[in-house]
């Protein structure tokens, strides 16, 4: 066992008694006070620097009633989404001499819950939040803004609150996507939804719906299949029950890219080539998807400035002590990227 005693860290406690002055005068010599004499000053700054004096800044910030620290919390991180929108988080908070704490709900209502609590109990500043995919009462997001505590939900909507929120424009980017399938001689298109709790789901599930209604297609809802996640897995079992349809649809539109890369492993391995005789559009350009042969098309999601303009919005908030009266609502446009696996 080692005897050397780790050496304590610097107080201003110290420092005050090295010089026989109050801690007081010492904590107003280091914030350079106009009160303090300067030659007191400067034989607390040598002091301070001899002694290597590192102020607690935990301390001070909960003084200032802030930690400095905001809460981030995500359905899941390996995704390119939503590492890309905690990436333009990031690029805005670090400026500012602020930190960020990350949780993962993994698409748990519980554990999200849970992780609010965590967050509110170690006194963050604020909050941006995507409600995970079980979310569907929140109690939890109300004792926030109860409590005065700045909240913005980001990508995922939840309808219920009267806070700031930042969205891409899901219905656009999904019309946009089963317009182009119609206009290339698509008849038949097929769409492998989300869990329809998340407004994400719903929203590009209207766009199909109303896309098809517009060039007077007719809806048919053996076309309409609901995946239960976003991964490559999760969209293996909806394609095997189109392509075992009497009329297999001539076009798949999915709620993401990993869907969509599941849905080309089905149609592949059943010898049907794509996109001759079907068309495939996911949605999130996922950087690998240009990498698939065929390479997919997709709908391009600005993620890096979602996340960017959510901080943004929080900082605001923040720094306005959230005495913002009217709330924002902020729509990022989405673009149409075409590629190999459609016509």
């Amino acid at each position: 066992m080692c005897n050397k005693m780790i050496k304590s860290r610097t107080t201003i406690t110290e420092i005050a008694r090295l010089l026989k002055v109050a801690p007081s005068t010492v904590s107003r010599a280091l914030n350079n006070h106009p009160k303090i004499s300067e030659k007191t000053r400067n034989a607390v700054i040598e002091l301070a620097r001899k002694l290597n004096y590192q102020p607690n800044l935990l301390a001070l910030n909960l003084l200032k009633n802030r930690t400095n620290t905001i809460g981030v919390i995500v359905p899941e991180i390996t995704s390119y989404f939503f590492s890309s929108v905690i990436g333009g988080i990031q690029d805005v908070l670090n400026p500012q001499g602020l930190n960020m704490i990350i949780g993962q709900s993994n698409e748990s209502y519980q554990e999200e819950k849970s992780i609010v609590q965590t967050f509110v109990s170690v006194r963050v500043d604020g909050f941006l939040i995507s409600p995970s995919s079980e979310t569907k009462t929140f109690d939890h997001l109300k004792v926030l803004t109860d409590n005065n505590i700045p909240l913005v939900i980001f990508d995922r909507d939840c309808e219920e609150l009267n806070v700031d929120k930042v969205f891409v424009d899901e219905y656009k980017g999904a019309f946009q996507a089963v317009e182009y399938l119609i206009k290339t001689g698509c008849r038949r298109i097929a769409h492998i939804t989300g869990p329809l709790s998340l407004s994400t789901a719903r929203h590009r599930l209207k766009a199909y719906k109303e896309a098809l209604s517009a060039h007077n297609l007719p809806l048919k809802e053996e076309y309409i299949v609901e995946a239960s996640g976003f991964a490559p897995e999760h969209g293996i079992d909806p394609t095997k029950k189109l392509l075992a349809l009497p009329q297999p649809p001539d076009a798949i539109f999915t709620i993401n890219d990993g869907v969509a890369i599941g849905a080309m492993f089905v149609i592949k391995e059943a010898g049907i080539v794509i996109p001759n005789e079907i068309s495939v559009i996911g949605f999130d350009d996922d950087p690998h998807s240009c990498y698939f042969k065929p390479s997919l098309s997709t709908v391009w999601q600005p993620t890096y400035e979602l996340g960017m303009l959510s901080a943004r919005i929080l900082l605001k908030r923040i720094n306005s002590n959230n005495d913002i009266s009217k709330v924002r609502v902020e729509k990022l446009f989405p673009e149409l990227v075409i590629r190999g696996s459609s016509k």
